[in-house]
């Protein structure tokens, strides 16, 4: 078994000897050098005194937007002087030229962030970033919060890499950062004129070759900026501008649910191997949704009628996937500044970024329960994992149904954000700040898509052929020489089905005021005391067309498959030869039926034209207002420099919903204290100790306490309801942590970090049975019913070795380790929803360890970089309660290598060569046990880059 309900002992005792470890390592090799912060024009630059009242959010990046930054080895070193300047504990990333961020995207580029993650590859990208396991991240550009639509998170994916400057990754918090995210805080640095001297002009173009789709993609950006002296003071303008346009294709191969079937010795009323209802006679056999799944020992038994019978577990279906699509993001930046004299500047800047994209999906589903027709020596023809009562293998299927569906989904996103703010010095001593900002996002998306189906000859299936690749296909029928059975490709086997029309669109705005002062106030340790208040209004609500469930009069001639060519979608060459599955089908061509939509529509007898009306799920208005007072300490102790920062923050919010003809209202407070304290043993060796306390506040959907009723689609008996819960709170976090960074010479440093999460209130989905004119469904609805722990380990080294000889010269590494311990307490529910156990589980998205390593090298003109990421396998969600599977979900073991080199071929040019996912993995997926519980297998393609950039 793969996951235990126990914490393992042996691994707290590893995190606990490991902090010991370093600190001797650490101490003893600690030298009496003086400290360096290394710039990309003077290498031995002295690092700016660590006064106390340098604030972690804010100085440490604005001296590092300054600094203009080229090549791989600047580029770290850039980073490194971040984190050593920060009274926070952060990590960054920055830019290694204009316009020249490290990965085609910005989620890949934080992968090789000490202690960040990413996962959920799609569509040509990785999407989600977690922090330490967490993906609870609040997002800011510039210090402004940012969201996607009515989300309370944005897609940063949708923020192309080409705009940014820097990224840092705030690990802890403190009391002028905004309270929510208990993963952390991801600031977004755009670059502004002031960063520049003078006038600059940065074009790159890039071509990206995606293997699968066999396509050459655009991604351009440029710059333009510049900096004059008027009598009235100095002004800046700058313009950055990106498009990026990415084809792709995403190919899997999908084991489908456990669920159990009857041996040879069957209750009267059923036969051998037929699939077991969850009830008989109006009496519970199993229930569906079982989060450890149904016992799977040799012999295991459910109760039919007072008698044990025993069971075997197998799928329920085989499917394949063909994913095609083509996404474009169009993104701009504005930023103008003016400084009408050296002691006040003010700050206008405008920020979009779209997202379009239309989506292919090419299905191939066959069901493989049905017991009707085995043929007459049913038991030869299945294969067990040894030891279990688990069908490896099925053979002889006879008569299985199938559908194909060809599905069209189409989304559109467009964010803007508005923000005017200025900067006072009052006096010698006071600086004030304050700013306005506004945003607007709204995603809008619609599915089209038709069913084929049919009933054919027969079906075999090996659920894991090997590596947990499964593998299927049809079998011919000899009684039919006129047609091939085992060729899912021909349409003349397939009728027309289900035809389903949905939409859907989200919205989402805020305006935010904020007001903040620093006061350096010099008295006796106290240095500075830092004061502000941030007021948001933000409203967000969500709304959808869900067609109805007509079918297709199968006597009409339209309402033949084959009867208009356009109609068809057949792929070809499909997960290159990785497994033994069908290479080609057949589809209805979603694209032919959105053209005609109105034609198919009318066809199914379904609204059309002005009758396709969306009807608004909820409406919700909070509004946020927050103060915190910070101050920051410096003084001498031992021998070393002790300083730190206390703060506290207040936060009240207000929300009102409306969501059908109800409403809603909810009202939560909180303070928040912090506290950060450093100590230098030396100029180069320091330790940092950090407390602080977050939120994470419920989704805007989450407090909708509609239902939302969704019948059967896969023939199980029952479907799916899903509701909110207006009453749910903020989850709160305790956070604590510890650190000791060594910077042992210019542009290297070794640092470790343990730390500690306790997070009380985190929302669960119950599950429970419920009948909604007269047809059952698994009802899901969300609780702040968990609690759990996360602590853990991250080691950090980035090493440019001096003097090395010849062409050796040149030669670095950067390297990252995280270790992780996660347990959350949730709750059992029976069938009726009541409550019957606790389970402890580790949380969703908890590897236990993972690592990166970057390989650095930069010559005269010449740099290259190879880069390789590896997570350990983790919980990634939960199935759908519908069945018995392990409801967990786990994704397998992830990595990719990655390789980047650079050479200026003229003063002013560059060229660029890129390639991701150099060894062409596959992505896996299993139900808790791997060995015998494997799910999905899926494809995706590598990338290779020619760009070039053009900068004076």
């Amino acid at each position: 078994m793969k996951r235990s309900n126990h914490r393992s002992h042996t691994r707290h005792a590893r995190l606990a000897m490991l902090p010991a470890a370093l600190l001797i390592a650490l101490s003893a090799a600690a030298q009496e050098a003086p400290k360096t912060c290394p710039t990309a024009d003077d290498p031995d630059a002295p690092c700016p005194a660590q006064a106390a009242g340098a604030s972690g959010s804010e100085d440490g990046a604005t001296a590092l937007d300054r600094i203009e930054v080229r090549g791989v080895r600047a580029s770290m070193m850039g980073a490194l002087e971040l984190k050593q300047g920060s009274m926070q504990i952060v990590d960054a990333i920055v830019a290694e030229d204009i316009g020249k961020f490290p990965d085609n995207n910005l989620v890949e580029a934080l992968q090789r962030v000490t202690g960040v993650q990413t996962t959920d590859r799609g569509g040509g990208e990785v999407s989600t970033v977690s922090i330490r396991g967490l993906n609870d991240v609040t997002t800011t550009i510039n210090g402004r919060n940012i969201f996607t639509a009515s989300g309370r998170s944005v897609a940063l994916a949708d923020i192309p890499a080409s705009l940014l400057a820097s990224v840092d990754v705030f690990k802890t918090r403190s009391a002028d950062l905004i309270e929510t995210g208990i993963a952390g805080v991801i600031d977004i640095h755009t670059h502004r004129p002031f960063d520049f001297d003078g006038s600059r002009v940065a074009v790159a173009v890039r071509g990206i070759y995606q293997e699968q789709a066999g396509k050459v993609d655009p991604n351009v950006s440029a710059l333009f900026s510049n900096v004059w002296d008027t009598g009235g003071g100095r002004f800046g303008a700058l313009a950055n501008l990106s498009y990026a346009e990415t084809n792709y294709r995403d190919q899997s191969v999908t084991a489908g649910a456990m669920v159990p079937f009857f041996t040879d010795d069957a209750p009267a009323g059923f036969v051998p191997y037929q699939r077991i209802p969850t009830s008989i006679d109006g009496q519970e056999v199993w229930q569906p949704g079982l989060v450890a799944g149904l016992p799977f020992a040799p012999g295991s038994t459910v109760p039919v009628r007072g008698e044990q019978y025993e069971y075997l577990l197998s799928r329920d279906a085989i499917f394949a996937s063909d994913f095609t699509g083509k996404r474009e993001r169009p993104a701009g930046n504005v930023s103008l500044q003016w400084a009408p004299n050296e002691r006040s500047e003010y700050v206008f800047e405008a920020f979009y970024n779209g997202y379009r994209n239309e989506s292919f999906n090419s299905l191939l589903f066959s069901f493989v329960d049905w017991w009707g027709a085995l043929g007459p020596n049913a038991a030869d023809n299945i294969e067990l994992y040894p030891g279990t009562n688990i069908m490896k293998s099925r053979q002889g299927i006879g008569a299985p149904y199938n559908f194909t569906s060809g599905d069209l989904t189409t989304g559109k996103t467009d964010s803007y954000l508005y923000a005017l703010g200025g900067t006072w010095e009052v006096g010698d001593r006071l600086t004030l700040k304050s700013e306005i900002a506004y945003q607007d996002s709204e995603f809008t998306s619609d599915f089209f898509a038709m069913r084929a189906d049919r009933v054919t000859h027969e079906v075999w299936v090996d659920f894991n052929s090997g590596g947990g690749k499964p593998a299927f296909g049809f079998v011919d029928n000899p009684a039919t020489p006129g047609v091939d059975e085992s060729n899912p490709a021909d349409p003349a086997q397939w009728a027309m089905a289900q035809l389903y029309d949905n939409a859907n669109y989200a919205k989402g705005d805020a305006a935010t005021f904020t007001f903040d002062g620093d006061f350096a106030a010099g008295w006796g340790i106290l240095d500075t005391i830092d004061f502000g208040l941030r007021y948001d209004d933000r409203s967000s609500s969500e709304g959808q067309r869900v067609g109805p469930d007509n079918a297709c009069d199968r006597a009409l001639p339209d309402c033949s498959l084959t009867a208009n060519p356009g109609l068809l979608s057949t792929n070809s060459g499909f997960f290159d030869g990785r497994s033994n599955v069908p290479g080609s089908w057949v589809v209805p061509n979603g694209h032919y039926i959105r053209s005609n939509a109105d034609f198919y529509r009318e066809l199914y007898g379904r609204p059309t034209g002005d009758q396709l009306v969306l009807t608004e799920n909820f409406n919700v208005n909070e509004t946020s207002t927050a103060f915190y007072v910070q101050g920051d300490f410096a003084t001498e102790i031992g021998g070393g420099t002790f300083d730190g920062q206390v703060g506290l923050r207040y936060v009240d919010v207000d929300t009102d919903m409306r969501f059908g003809d109800g409403s809603a209202s909810a009202s939560a407070s909180k303070l928040l204290p912090s506290v950060m304290l450093r100590y230098g043993f030396t100029d180069n060796l320091m330790a940092r100790l950090a407390y602080g306390e977050t939120l994470r506040r419920p989704g805007f959907a989450q407090l909708n306490p509609n239902i939302i009723y969704v019948e059967d689609v896969t023939n199980i008996g029952y479907g799916t309801a899903t509701g909110g819960n207006p009453d749910l709170a903020p989850t709160e976090s305790k956070n604590y942590d510890l650190s000791l960074e060594w910077y042992f010479s210019p542009g290297s440093a070794i640092y470790g970090t343990l730390f500690r999460r306790e997070i009380e209130g985190m929302v669960t989905d119950f599950r429970r049975r419920v009948t909604y004119q007269n047809y059952d469904y698994i009802l899901t609805q969300p609780d702040n019913a968990s609690n759990g722990e996360l602590e853990g380990l991250e080691l950090g080294v980035v090493y440019f070795p001096e003097s090395l000889p010849g062409v050796l010269d040149g030669f670095g590494v950067q390297a990252s380790y995280t270790a992780l311990d996660s347990s959350q307490d949730v709750p059992v529910t029976n069938s009726a929803g009541e409550v019957v156990d606790t389970l402890t589980s580790s949380m969703f998205g908890i590897s236990d360890s993972s690592y990166s390593v970057v390989l650095a090298y930069e010559r005269n003109r010449f740099s290259a970089r190879a880069s390789y990421v590896w997570r350990d396998d983790f919980l990634h969600h939960y199935e759908a309660a519908l069945f018995a599977n392990p409801l967990g979900v786990y994704f397998n073991a992830e990595s990719s290598l990655d390789l980047q080199l650079s050479y200026d071929a003229a003063e002013n040019w560059t060229v660029t060569f890129d390639a991701t996912n150099l060894t062409n993995e596959l992505y896996q997926s299993y139900y808790q046990y791997p060995s015998t519980h494997n799910f999905g297998t899926g494809l995706y393609s590598r990338t290779f880059a020619l760009g070039f950039r053009y900068r004076f």
